[in-house]
């Protein structure tokens, strides 16, 4: 009934539905009779005087966006860039990127991340970042780095596990880099209750690198930065989780004459959209970061992460902590992995760029290869969310939050473990990598070099009882229950 107008429902008040239905639907038959005609007369005329013309108008592409608008007239002028520039500019132009003025997390955005899932992610990363702290000697101060914050959940959630440890009072800074302004004022909010507004020029001088400075709720001091290497030198405990996975990745496919990069240029012909991928003619300068020995015939290389993890282990060699990055992956195995998301779905990579969130996945075995030449740090993983979360005690953080909770929060951190850990749905999707010095576990010690959440965790019980004799005839042995094997008769 789209072609029956609505007003030709309410002339009837006093008809039964049924009265009603019939008129709308001779009304509706007789709307779309007038269009099919003129439709006919349209055509007749139209295909007559410019066929070729009028037929590419029938699949006319999408709109343009702004920012479609201003990567036209660059192509135009300087010519195709490549997939990297391309996604650079889609999520980060600082007037019309897709990150940089609105929240794009949660059911009401294009995605939803663990932290907004079930609080166990960011607690259980927040012992992890206490566990570190720990083997590290326990430091007088511990600077908390997270890149990409998101809407500040999981900062939050982590905060809240300090608090329950005494003797990190006052030893804790959180140290977020954020280039969203929309995203550093949500995660100002929830941090602190409030957004507060700045005097004068807020935005991070020659002689200030931090953009923004406030305290949590709970008082641990809290500073924003445009970029890591912006972040004091100190003993930290360094958070990416689904950051690698936004920043620009170079695409390259295997040709009879060698390898060549995938760029992007305009399509004014019949293409679907008003870019297009092409090939270039001969090798980039971008090419010298593909591994020798390379067997995949396509392949996407993030130099952006190879040189923050870089700069993450010389970091860490120097001053001690560790770096966890969390992200959707592969070790060295997928090909094309680039796509775009929007409200939830699938969304075309070129269609109206700045309206959609791009994404790739992270190739560990990349980011593996350029620590390997540092010295004094090692490197653990990737495995599984699943793996991780498990070795952490998932489990038993559940059980415990169940104890507290009402049937509908029971549901709820059912829902949010199983969507967590499940392997069809995140459990075996994301993929967990860490930096840390390198170590020996101390002599004696039960405790492995790796960090926590890289090996299953091993409880032992011990015990202490009086000195005492089984009761003569008695089966029962001196030890207490558990420290001996039952045999049933």
């Amino acid at each position: 009934l789209r072609g029956c107008p609505k007003h030709e429902f309410r002339h009837f008040p006093d008809r039964n539905r049924e009265n009603r239905t019939v008129i709308a639907r001779d009304s509706a038959a007789e709307t779309l009779r007038r269009i099919m005609m003129f439709v006919r007369m349209f055509l007749s005329v139209r295909t007559a005087v410019n066929s070729g013309v009028f037929l590419r108008r029938l699949h006319q592409k999408p709109g343009e966006t702004e920012l479609l608008r201003q990567l036209r007239a660059r192509l135009k002028a300087t010519g195709p860039i490549t997939v990297a520039d391309y996604m650079r500019e889609v999520l980060t132009n600082p007037a019309a990127g897709y990150y940089m003025h609105k929240d794009v997390f949660g059911t009401q955005g294009d995605f939803i991340t663990s932290p907004e899932i079930s609080q166990m992610f960011g607690e259980l990363l927040g012992v992890w970042c206490v566990n570190e702290w720990m083997l590290g000697g326990s430091p007088k101060s511990m600077q908390v780095v997270e890149l990409g914050p998101g809407r500040g959940t999981l900062a939050q959630d982590m905060l809240r596990v300090f608090q329950q440890f005494p003797m990190m009072q006052g030893v804790v800074s959180l140290h977020l880099v954020e280039v969203s302004p929309k995203m550093a004022a949500m995660q100002e909010e929830r941090l602190t209750g409030a957004i507060k507004e700045d005097k004068g020029n807020s935005k991070a001088s020659g002689e200030d690198v931090v953009y923004k400075r406030r305290r949590t709720t709970a008082g641990v001091p809290v500073c924003w930065y445009r970029d890591v290497q912006d972040v004091p030198h100190g003993f930290s405990c360094y958070i990416a989780h689904e950051f690698l996975d936004a920043l620009p990745v170079h695409k390259f496919q295997r040709t009879p004459q060698g390898w060549r990069e995938v760029l992007v240029d305009v399509d004014d012909g019949d293409g679907p959209h008003h870019l297009r991928f092409v090939l270039s003619q001969s090798p980039t300068p971008a090419s010298r970061f593909i591994q020798a020995g390379e067997k995949r015939d396509h392949l996407e290389v993030c130099p952006q992460a190879g040189v923050l993890v870089q700069h993450l282990a010389d970091r860490v060699a120097e001053h001690g902590g560790a770096a966890l990055l969390a992200d959707y992956g592969h070790d060295g195995t997928k090909t094309d992995t680039l796509r775009g998301f929007r409200n939830h779905q699938l969304h075309d990579v070129l269609q109206e760029p700045g309206s959609a969130d791009l994404t790739a996945d992270v190739d560990f075995s990349y980011l593996r290869h350029m620590c390997a030449v540092k010295d004094k740090v090692v490197t653990h993983g990737p495995i599984t969310q699943r793996e991780f979360l498990e070795n952490m005690g998932i489990e038993l953080r559940l059980q415990v939050l169940q104890q507290n909770a009402d049937e509908s929060q029971r549901k709820d951190l059912l829902s949010g473990y199983d969507m967590l850990t499940h392997p069809d749905k995140m459990g075996e999707r994301f993929k967990f990598f860490s930096i840390t010095q390198q170590r020996e576990p101390n002599r004696g010690s039960r405790t492995p070099a790796e960090p926590a959440g890289f090996y299953r965790l091993e409880f032992k019980f011990f015990s202490i009882t009086q000195q005492r004799e089984p009761n003569r005839g008695s089966r029962t042995p001196a030890e207490p229950a558990g420290f001996y094997r039952l045999e049933f008769k």
